[in-house]
Formats: C-alpha cells, sequence, structure tokens
C-alpha cells in the first residue's frame, strides 16, 4: 500500500510510506526557498512521487492533518494565510486590523473540529487533491495531536511507552497524554487549546520583538545570559500550570498576551526570557511526571513544537522515574505530514515498521549532476582522494567548510549531509560563524557532531541513550568544555548528535580524522543556510550559498572548493 501524508499549513511537507516503510519526506522550504512555507505541498508530493517511480493514481490513501474551522478557512482562502505569514514573518507592516486578525486566528484555532469543519476541510482538500491527480486515493483526516504522538510513539521503538504532545494548538487541543501499547495510543488526558503553553511563549517570543514559530530557540538562549530569579519571585510561573495532567492558563491563551505586557516592561529582555524559560521547563516536567503516573509507564516518547526546547526535556530526562526519553526529530508542525501517514497506515494496518535511526531522506544528486552545477557557476575542479582527510585538515587551521553529501536531511537539523562544519574548541571561530556567515545573533549556541563512543568521556551526565538528531542537551564534562568551547553553552550544556563509530558514511571518517588533530571526535555542525532561508538542497543551491557567504570551502560529493585564502 502506497500512503502519502500531507501537511499543508505551517512548514507544510510530504512524505510517502510504502508498505509500512518510510521512503522519502521532505518539507516544502526546500523546494520553495520560502522558510517555513505555509501553502499546500505541491513540490513535495511531486517529490515523494518521483523518487519512489510512482504516477499519483498509484497513491492509495492520502492522510492529512488536522480539520479545525480555521484550517478550513485556510484551505478556501488560501489568501488569508499568506496575509498572516507575511505579518508573521515581518515582511509586510501589521494593518490597522492586525490585532483583531490575530484574535479571530487563535480564537477559531482553540475551536475543536466538528461535522461542519470536517466537511468543508474533506471538500476542499478534495478540491486540491484532484489538481494533483490525487483525486482517486482514499482520502484520511486526522487528528493534529494524534499525528504527533502516533510519529513520536512509532519512532521510538521502545513500546510501551508513555506518549507526550505538547505545541501550540490544534484541533482544540494544545497538549496530550496516551499511553502506546500493541500499536494503538490511548489517549488519557488533553489540554484545551485556549490553555497553551506553546501559545504562551509565542506571546513571550512576540514580546521580545522576534517572530513567533521561529525565534523561540532564540528566547532558550538569551535565558541563559540573565541573573537567575528565584521562582517564588517570578510572576510568570502564575500564569501557566499544570493539574492532573491538564494545563491551566490565568486567562486564554489569545488574551495572555496583555498581562505578559505588563510584566515584560518591568524587567531586562533577558530576565523576562530567563522567566519564561523557567515556566516552560517547569510546565513540561509536570506534563512528563502526570504522564508516568497516569500510564504506569516510565518511557517517554515526545512531540509537539515545545519540546524543541532542549533545557526542558533534559530536566524530563533527569527526572527519577524517567527510563528512557524518545523526542521525534522533526517534532514540531514539519512533522505532522509523517505522522498523519503513520496514523494512516495503522489503522490499514500496513505492516508498519517507520526506522528513524537516519533522517536521510530527501533528495540526492549524483557526481554528474554536482559536476554540472560546478561548471555553470565557473568553479570546473576535479575529484578529490581521501576527501574527510583534507577536509580535516582545513578545519584543523580555522577554516570554515561548507559540506554537501547523500540525501538531504528530514528535519529542521543539519546532521552531516548538509551542514557547515569547524573546529569545535575555537570561540574565535565559532564567533565568525556566527556573526558573519551565519548572520544570527551573537548569544544563540552552536552544536557539535560527535562519534558515539565519546559520548561517556566527554558528557557530564551521558545516558547510553541513542540520540543521532540533536534534540537532546547534555552537560559538558568540566575537562572538555576548554576543547568543545565553541558549542558549549555558558550554562556548560551542549546538544550533540551522536554518530555510530561504525557507520561508512564519508561524514564519521570526518569525526575519525578529527580525533587525531584536535583529540576530539567531534566538529561544530550547523545547518547549510543562511539565517532566514531554508537549508539548501541542490548542488546549486549550495554553490550558491557558499560564494555568498564567507565560508573558506565547499566540500560536495567528491569536489572540493577552496578560496585562495584557504589552504
Amino acid at each position: 500500500m502506497n500512503v502519502l501524508g500531507i501537511w499543508d499549513g505551517h512548514d507544510s511537507g510530504a512524505a510517502l510510506l510504502q508498505a509500512g516503510r518510510l521512503l522519502f519526506a521532505v518539507n516544502e522550504e526546500r523546494l520553495s526557498r520560502r522558510k517555513l512555507e505555509i501553502h499546500f505541498p505541491m513540490r513535495s508530493i511531486q517529490a515523494c512521487l518521483a523518487h519512489a517511480g510512482l504516477e499519483p493514481q498509484q497513491i492509495d490513501v492520502v492522510a492529512v492533518s488536522t480539520s479545525d474551522p480555521a484550517k478550513a478557512l485556510g484551505r478556501w482562502s488560501p489568501g488569508s494565510k499568506e496575509r498572516y505569514y507575511a505579518v508573521r514573518r515581518r515582511t509586510q507592516r501589521p494593518g490597522p486590523f492586525a490585532g483583531l486578525t490575530r484574535l479571530v486566528k487563535y480564537r477559531m484555532t482553540e475551536w475543536s473540529p466538528g461535522p461542519v469543519s470536517k466537511a468543508l476541510n474533506r471538500l476542499a482538500l478534495r478540491r486540491q487533491l484532484a489538481q494533483h491527480g490525487l483525486g482517486r486515493a482514499a482520502l484520511d483526516l486526522v487528528d493534529h495531536h494524534e499525528a504527533h504522538a502516533a510519529a513520536a510513539a512509532w519512532g521510538a521503538n521502545f513500546a510501551p511507552c508513555a506518549v507526550v504532545t505538547i505545541d501550540g494548538l490544534g484541533d482544540g487541543l494544545s497538549a496530550t497524554i496516551s499511553a502506546f501499547r500493541e500499536g494503538r495510543l490511548e489517549r488519557l488526558a488533553a489540554s484545551p487549546a485556549r490553555c497553551s503553553l506553546g501559545v504562551f511563549f509565542e506571546h513571550v517570543t512576540n514580546l521580545l520583538n522576534m517572530r513567533e514559530l521561529e525565534d523561540e530557540g532564540k528566547v532558550m538562549a538569551l535565558a541563559d545570559y540573565a541573573a537567575p530569579i528565584a521562582d517564588e519571585d517570578n510572576p510568570l510561573l502564575a500564569c501557566v500550570r499544570v493539574r492532573d495532567g491538564v494545563i491551566e492558563t490565568v486567562r486564554p491563551g489569545h488574551g495572555l498576551r496583555r498581562p505578559l505586557a505588563q510584566i515584560h516592561w518591568r524587567y531586562a529582555n533577558e530576565q523576562f526570557a530567563y522567566m519564561a524559560q523557567r515556566v516552560v521547563e517547569h510546565t513540561c516536567v509536570a506534563l512528563a511526571r502526570d504522564a508516568v503516573r497516569l500510564t504506569g509507564l516510565g518511557r517517554l516518547a515526545l512531540a509537539g513544537g515545545v519540546v524543541s526546547n532542549v533545557k526542558a526535556t533534559r530536566r524530563i530526562r533527569l527526572l527519577p522515574d524517567v527510563e528512557d526519553v524518545y523526542i521525534f526529530p522533526h517534532m514540531g508542525d514539519g512533522g505532522l505530514a509523517l505522522g498523519a501517514a503513520v496514523v494512516a497506515a495503522s489503522r490499514y494496518r500496513d505492516g508498519l515498521d517507520l526506522d528513524l535511526d537516519t533522517l536521510d531522506l530527501g533528495h540526492a544528486y549524483d557526481t554528474p549532476a554536482i559536476e554540472t552545477a560546478l561548471r555553470i557557476a565557473g568553479l570546473a575542479v576535479r575529484p578529490v582522494p581521501n576527501l574527510a582527510d583534507r577536509v580535516a585538515d582545513l578545519l584543523a587551521k580555522g577554516r570554515i567548510v561548507m559540506w554537501f553529501q547523500g540525501r538531504m536531511e528530514y528535519g529542521p537539523r543539519a546532521l552531516g549531509n548538509r551542514s557547515v562544519l569547524a573546529r569545535p574548541d575555537r570561540r574565535d571561530v565559532r564567533d565568525r560563524l556566527n556573526l558573519v556567515l551565519k548572520r544570527r545573533v551573537w548569544y544563540q549556541p552552536f552544536c557539535p557532531s560527535v562519534l558515539e563512543s565519546e559520548g561517556p568521556r566527554i558528557l557530564a551526565d551521558w545516558t547510553g541513550a541513542r540520540n543521532r538528531s540533536m534534540t537532546m542537551a547534555y552537560e559538558v564534562s568540566p575537562c572538555y568544555r576548554d576543547r568543545l568551547a565553541g558549542v558549549t553553552s555558558v550554562d556548560g550544556t551542549c546538544r550533540p548528535q551522536f554518530v555510530p563509530d561504525s557507520e561508512p558514511s564519508e561524514f564519521a571518517e570526518l569525526l575519525r580524522q578529527a580525533r587525531h588533530r584536535w583529540n576530539v571526535a567531534a566538529v561544530l555542525n550547523t545547518s547549510f543556510n543562511i539565517h532566514g532561508e531554508p537549508l539548501v538542497c541542490s548542488p546549486a543551491e549550495a554553490i550558491d550559498v557558499f560564494l555568498r557567504s564567507g565560508a573558506d570551502a565547499l566540500a560536495i560529493g567528491p569536489f572540493l572548493v577552496t578560496r585562495p585564502c584557504a589552504d
């Protein structure tokens, strides 16, 4: 059976399951080149079909997440989504009715789907699918939080487990707790959309003059630079609490902004960020504790945009009653296409076998295609033997190398296929990368990619759990903080990608070469893009970003392009 999962909202995309196996997954932003694309993912659908060699009429089931009234409006009137997107991304100034538009959007998204909204969503989707040759496929509408939960539960591969979803809002809910046993999810608690931890943090992000649904990671990073405030002196903690697995807020989500603004003006930005971060940590920990209690299970699988907050999930991992934690790598709404496909495949009992140990699920380009792109750009070069060895030499000299190999990663993280690399121990290289190449704020930390065998040596709270997708923070052992200075946050933690020592990839070989040069098998690894742009997909995009940036070299396929000063 061919099951196509689709998400057509914030960070839209598609995923293809064939006979229960995941073949391909991509988000539309990589193909449209618009960050966090919101429109129907027609390019992603075409890419899924092309990869599998399928015609549209060979798709048996199309699974689409979310059918609340707000989604019905967006599907029938795409222009309304576009205006909201432009204001949120600050490419268009808010109009005189922006506040009213925001209020209506929140209120409509808080409503649960009913028969009318489901029918309207189904009609709109049928019309859209027919335009792309998918009109004959069965259409499954999948609950927003069920899609999040299914992706985490099946991706974890350690059932039975408790499953917790926490995000902004969707299909009338903001968080859920479920038990996953024998391939079935049983929902035990649900938080209404009007009481949302995610919306709380969106308001905080906006009040700090950042983009909500995009810059929440900056808020978490900024919080590290605040003078600590005791919990009893933190007025934000009164805004959100958890009771029996259900989030409660002092006001409905859309109404939280005013009391938050009244508190914000009394504090410096970093202290306001710190107080809000404490709310996220307290709430996530409370939900995790309730999940263990309600399910009687110590293994947790997490999904939803809020669980991208690695400071909060680290506190969950360290709870005494928690045996193991798995975080679905594409935890935000961008992962809903895969989650919807998983739900549909499980409904049809299609022998589901979801292996997410690797996220190499996107586009790949062969050597002739790469060579053609280089020549079009006027960069005629020859293949380089021992590429990993040559790149390690450049990194050892303090150079910054852009790295383009194999299939594009699925999800928000660069994992050694579309990466920008540097030494992990040089603060000066980190600062140059942050301010000149990536053009990000100075306080955002970078992450390391590390051979798995290094974990017990370099991390003080190493637990042995596999974490190959940069989804969890760990404390760096004090004796290694200088050797990992470029990837260690000011609080002494890092968010590593662990690469199996036995992996035969060029990237794993680069890490082995790194050990010979700076005595730790680790590199600084950040996404191959300029801040505010999507991760590069094609060789032409990689070359364009390289030429626009100040990077010293580009390792693309078997080729190595260097600037004159790099060698």
